[in-house]
């Protein structure tokens, strides 16, 4: 699929932002621009951008029903009530979990934590939870990561004598549950300054509030933000404003002292002696915590993050390890299942969306699945599994286009539906199958721009090699932590050329491309690698120019440190 190259450009009146943060920064146009494509336009902005600071975390009682959920957490210290530790099984959940027992845990010991399972229970909360904490004498549930839409849920509870404090960060409905205390930023009656929280965020600032309620200093809650960062990075939130200090200060805690259960991942993952970045966690981390709940249990997540014997760390995180082993053997197997049935049964030409059904599917895989297949036919995709009795799956969409809003039209065929812009899970009868399809397409048909169902690559700048110096790139560091909001910065570089017949063909099947590049501004030669474009061999052998998109890694060999340029997109130069 051919991608199209979108060129991010200013409007005169960022032009005047960028000339005057130059000046004030002391940095060339191109970092200059980067920033104010970000939003930062002022000297003030670019020194918070650079500098994250802690004390710039918004106060957590600005969080509607803060106080309500504060005053019944003291109120259940004070009484030495059992408090139940809610979350999803996901990454985001089971980090959630971990954060809000181990807090906690200093100041109680009526304490446990309950993660659903999967495959019996399913998403969010459960009746068979609830009943686990009436037979076990449980009075306060706090739901982390989820809780949103239990509006029969939380009110059974409350016949039984139970309260609900829910701390989620997914869209709610018009109907809140009766809970004790709901925070959540996404609330139409929330005016929290900063509404893309991840779930371990909205727990974490709930611990926040009962730590500043309490007098205690600050410096306790710090050793847990290596949970949040690792929540950030998976659920795919926004690296911008409260996040991105979060996941600052949580990377430089994940890096410099992890919790035991974290270091014992980072160890299986053989990442010990690497910076750990963003990427790391989304690519490594996250999966092998995902893992466990899609092949066996979240709770065996969080029972390794509280951990503290060195002996249950090492062997949970091997067993961890095997599942994502599994997981991505079954995986595998899934996606080729579902690629064959898009062959065989969906007219692509004619359909703005995939949604595809197999009974006998993991349902731990098909989130994993439909990112793979919405990446590989850039369509709004769902795939569907059967789990106790009900057709059940995931969703996800392509950039820009709301996939909430088109399962949203279709609820009244739904048993259930949750989650984001871009990710969702939904639950439905398998009569009601063949019209969710039809509705769901239509939609989509309705909705989606022409250009959504085209891959795009958004371009920051235009560059040559001669202005990639040390000092760019040591800058260009600082833009990090990256992510969604704050993406890798992608550049592009016209009329680049092969160096002395140097690039060539590399990997098992000489799918990818060593390159060793020059353009016309300087005698600068950069090392690239770009994955499975072995096709741009032969023009590169031939002399042809090259233009590139790419973003630009540090490479670390034989203690040298080295610009990469980690290439995104190969076109032929157009004639001149």
């Amino acid at each position: 699929m051919i991608n199209q190259w979108i060129f991010n450009s200013l409007t005169p009146e960022q032009k005047t932002d960028q000339a005057a943060l130059s000046e004030a920064l002391g940095v060339g146009r191109i970092l200059s621009q980067l920033l104010v494509q970000r939003g930062i336009n002022t000297f003030d902005e670019a020194k918070k951008f650079f500098r994250p600071d802690l004390n710039d975390l918004h106060d957590p009682f600005l969080i509607k029903d803060m106080d309500k959920a504060v005053d019944r957490l003291n109120n259940a210290l004070s009484q030495k009530e059992k408090i139940l530790i809610y979350g999803d099984y996901d990454v985001d959940g089971t980090t959630a979990v971990a954060l809000v027992y181990t807090f906690l845990s200093h100041y109680t010991n009526t304490l446990d934590f309950y993660i659903p399972d999967r495959y019996n229970e399913g998403y969010g909360i459960s009746y068979k939870a609830i009943d686990y904490a009436r037979d076990n004498g449980f009075s306060l549930i706090i739901a982390l990561d989820c809780g949103i839409k239990a509006v029969d849920k939380v009110a059974y509870a409350q016949t039984l004598g139970i309260d609900f404090i829910i701390c989620d960060h997914h869209t709610p409905d018009n109907r809140l549950p009766a809970a004790t205390a709901v925070l959540d930023s996404k609330r139409d009656d929330c005016t929290y300054p900063y509404k893309h929280l991840s779930g371990c965020g909205v727990g974490f600032k709930l611990m926040q509030a009962f730590a500043q309620d309490n007098g205690i200093d600050f410096a306790q809650l710090k050793p847990l933000l290596d949970l949040v960062a690792v929540s950030i990075a998976s659920d795919i939130v926004p690296i911008t404003g409260e996040n991105r200090v979060l996941a600052y200060y949580g990377l430089k805690q994940l890096n410099e002292k992890p919790c035991a259960g974290l270091q014992g991942i980072i160890d299986v993952c053989k990442l010990s002696n690497k910076e750990l970045t963003i990427s790391d966690i989304v690519f490594k981390i996250g999966p092998r915590i995902n893992a466990s709940g899609r092949m066996h249990s979240g709770y065996e997540v969080v029972e390794l993050l509280v951990s503290r014997d060195p002996e249950f760390v090492r062997e949970k995180s091997s067993a961890i390890n095997d599942y994502n082993d599994e997981r991505r053997d079954i995986d595998k197997r899934t996606t080729d299942e579902a690629k064959s049935q898009i062959d065989s049964q969906i007219d692509l030409n004619n359909r703005h969306s995939i949604v595809i059904y197999n009974a006998e599917w993991s349902k731990g895989i098909v989130g994993i699945v439909a990112s793979r297949l919405c990446e590989e036919y850039y369509k709004p995709t769902v795939v569907l599994t059967k789990a106790n009795g009900f057709v059940s799956g995931s969703a996800r969409s392509v950039p820009g286009f709301d996939l909430y809003s088109a399962i949203d039209s279709c609820r009244d065929l739904l048993e259930n539906f949750g989650g984001h812009t871009y990710a969702a899970g939904l639950t439905l009868t398998e009569e009601n199958l063949d019209a969710f399809v039809q509705r769901f397409e239509q939609f989509v048909a309705e909705n989606i721009q022409t250009e959504q169902l085209t891959p795009q690559i958004e371009i920051d700048a235009e560059i040559t090699f001669s202005e990639l110096t040390p000092k760019f790139f040591r800058i260009l560091k600082q833009f990090s932590p990256f992510g969604p909001g704050n993406m890798k910065p992608v550049f592009c570089t016209r009329r680049v050329f092969d160096y002395e017949g140097n690039s060539r063909p590399v990997g098992r099947g000489q799918e990818h491309l060593k390159l060793e590049l020059v353009d016309a501004s300087c005698e600068n030669v950069m090392n690239g690698i770009a994955f499975r474009m072995s096709d741009f061999n032969e023009p590169l052998k031939a002399l042809n120019p090259l233009d590139i998109c790419y973003t630009i890694e540090e490479n670390n060999f034989n203690g040298n440190t080295t610009m990469q340029l980690m290439i995104r997109d190969i076109k032929l130069s157009e004639e001149k």
